[in-house]
């Protein structure tokens, strides 16, 4: 399916954040006189959000915020234009530094959005890719998205969901009704979705293209989910919770958990089937030291407990969904294994992370589809799967 940032974004503002727009008690935003390409001319009230964009997701914020788009000299028509965007929110800008990213846009909700990253972050490389900027400097550059038709992959989709944007499904398969025909409206464990989830992908070589295959399943299985979860939470709210507060915040604490968690799981259960074709041992969630539990073992945890094994010999995989600053968690996973490795579907990671992975021996593993999203010198530290595979068999 293709998704376009013109699906969701009219057009964008972005610039660095200066000392005095974070100092400043005035809440806004002025210089963007060419953002008037895409506001308009006159005075408008916006609803939206102010979001910081973090690479610890703990740190990430989403606050709600009113706009005001208007002329600071409309009351002087002989004195030139100069449009300012004010914004309620009093958090997100204020505590941000100067230099940090700042990306404001019109979506087609006709609604506005700010987003803050910090320089130099995985957050902030991620924003100039989906958004196709090179470098931002202290002067607002624009772009118009209206008459964008790129489809921005796997790549941008993941960015988009990482700031809370849904991507809307449009499929000619009815996959819902066959979802419930299936299950229900119950979900199923998440190794069934998972392999249902595969059968519906036909274009795919596992031997071949390894890669894509990953990216296949995980893109269709998160499609799926929505789609199957649109239906199943949908009922509950219709139902309603009354005056039950609890109840729709433990409610919605659910659907999220069950979100991550399934994220994860997915990503390992896709991984193990691509192994099991490959009739590569492993060992999967098994104790090392320490209670950890890598997430593969190669060949398997008795070889790893075996003192006598080769320790060149034996490798160690982490995954996750997502790596940012969670990746330092599996460094201390195998101490038999010195050079660990570590695949992610995380896209444009900063260099200085890829960086410091590099100087604690830590290999990573990234689909070909995402190498597009890093630098060159950076993909002088990186592999894709098949290449992985290639050093087991």
């Amino acid at each position: 399916m293709s998704v376009k940032i013109s699906d969701h974004f009219i057009g964008i503002a972005a610039k660095r954040l200066s000392r005095v727009e974070i100092f400043s008690h005035q809440h806004e935003f002025n210089g963007i006189n060419a953002f008037r390409n895409i506001l308009g001319n006159d005075r408008l009230n916006f609803k939206g959000n102010v979001i910081y964009f973090a690479d610890d997701e703990e740190k990430m914020i989403d606050n709600a915020s009113d706009f005001t788009w208007y002329d600071a000299r409309e009351n002087n028509p002989k004195r030139s234009a100069e449009f300012r965007l004010y914004f309620s929110d009093p958090e997100v800008v204020p505590n941000a530094l100067v230099g940090d990213l700042v990306i404001m846009g019109k979506t087609i909700h006709n609604e506005l959005t700010i987003i803050v990253a910090e320089q130099d972050s995985t957050a902030e490389k991620q924003l100039l890719f989906l958004f196709g900027l090179e470098e931002v400097e202290n002067r607002f550059i624009v772009r118009d998205f209206r008459e964008d038709y790129t489809d921005i992959g796997f790549a941008g989709k993941y960015i988009l969901e990482s700031i809370g944007i849904e991507i809307e499904i449009e499929d000619e398969v009815d996959y819902l009704q066959i979802m419930q025909d299936q299950f229900g409206m119950t979900f199923p464990t998440t190794a069934i979705f998972s392999q249902f989830a595969r059968s519906t992908v036909s274009d795919v070589s596992i031997l071949d293209d390894p890669d894509h295959a990953l990216i296949s399943w995980w893109d269709r299985e998160g499609e799926l989910l929505r789609i199957f979860e649109r239906a199943v939470v949908g009922e509950r709210i219709r139902e309603g919770f009354g005056d039950d507060v609890d109840g729709f915040i433990q409610f919605a604490l659910t659907v999220i958990n069950r979100r991550k968690s399934r994220a994860g799981h997915s990503f390992e259960n896709h991984l193990q089937t691509i192994f099991d074709s490959y009739k590569i041992k492993y060992s999967k969630g098994a104790k090392t030291e320490r209670k950890n539990r890598p997430d593969f073992i190669f060949p398997s945890v008795d070889a790893y407990r075996d003192s006598t094994y080769p320790e060149e010999s034996l490798h160690m995989l982490g995954v996750k969904t997502t790596a940012k600053d969670r990746w330092r968690q599996v460094l201390s996973e195998a101490d038999r294994v010195s050079r660990k490795h570590l695949i992610t579907l995380e896209p444009a990671i900063s260099k200085s992370q890829t960086d410091e992975m590099e100087a604690q021996n830590l290999q990573l593993i990234i689909p070909v589809s995402l190498h597009q999203t890093y630098l060159a010198e950076q993909m002088m530290q990186i592999i894709d799967l098949k290449t992985f595979i290639n050093k087991l068999s």
